[in-house]
């Protein structure tokens, strides 16, 4: 599995090429600079690394987002089953996309459905709220085990496991946050508890992750035939794969005869 890092800086206009119709909607609909950068970043990046990993160019990477409450064109965006004639069979990579401030990451895996989260470490955040619609007891307990200006980065750390979780099955955050029960933030990553709403517990693996040697994020994979031992999880340079597609149409833009 990889897991690709990018940031805010990088969301140039010539990515705009890269979107579909109902993607280049949403995005000239968002009215907040820094929302429209970041969703510009994730579906670019997707396309990027999906569009190399199938076999076809980045703009015409099948992606569909379908909610399962409304069958709006939102929620977990999913790769379509290839079409006649494509380079490549069965259901293909599965992805996520997270972004949090600045931070803009894009997980693919190839062998199980995967979740990504992260947080920007730096967040404004009023924890005693946050954590007592997030937490399980015996979180809870944990968390104020902890020094006061300790508890920010711990729950950041648990609730990037949690989310990662939740990504990786499809769902939303009105699942059972407190029913999903995790290992303590100092400890390995595992899920202790398992809220029945979710149905039968599957095989997960999950990882933890720290972007830039500050912000917290993980991973979560389920349903996943990797040997045992766990996903082994790559780091990729998300801002340079970005930057070469940029220089690269620029090149084509300004070559002889264009």
């Amino acid at each position: 599995m990889h897991v690709w890092w990018a940031g805010l800086t990088d969301a140039h206009p010539g990515l705009l090429a890269l979107l579909d119709p109902v993607e280049r909607r949403r995005h000239d609909a968002t009215a907040a600079p820094a929302d429209r950068g970041r969703f510009l970043v994730g579906c670019a990046l997707s396309r990027l690394v999906l569009g190399a990993l199938v076999g076809v160019p980045a703009a015409d990477v099948p992606l569909r987002r379908v909610c399962p409450r409304c069958g709006g064109p939102h929620g977990k965006v999913r790769l379509e089953p290839p079409p006649h004639g494509s380079p490549w069979s069965g259901p293909g990579p599965d992805f996520s996309v997270a972004h949090s401030g600045a931070v803009i990451g894009v997980a693919v895996c190839e062998n199980g459905r995967v979740g990504l989260d992260v947080e920007e470490a730096d967040v404004r955040l009023d924890v005693d709220p946050a954590a007592r619609v997030a937490l399980a007891a015996s979180e809870l307990a944990a968390l104020y085990g902890r020094p006061p200006a300790a508890r920010k980065a711990a729950f950041l750390r648990t609730w990037t496991r949690k989310e990662a979780v939740l990504k990786a099955l499809g769902v939303g955050l009105g699942a059972p946050l407190r029913a999903l029960e995790l290992s303590d933030p100092g400890q390995p990553p595992a899920v202790l508890a398992w809220p029945e709403q979710l149905g039968p517990r599957p095989d997960m693996s999950l990882t933890d992750l720290l972007v830039h040697g500050a912000h917290p994020a993980a991973v979560a994979v389920t349903d996943t035939t990797a040997p045992p031992g766990g996903v082994h999880v790559t780091l990729r340079d998300g801002s340079a794969a970005l930057a070469e597609y940029i220089r690269a149409t620029s090149d084509a833009d300004t070559a002889p005869g264009v």
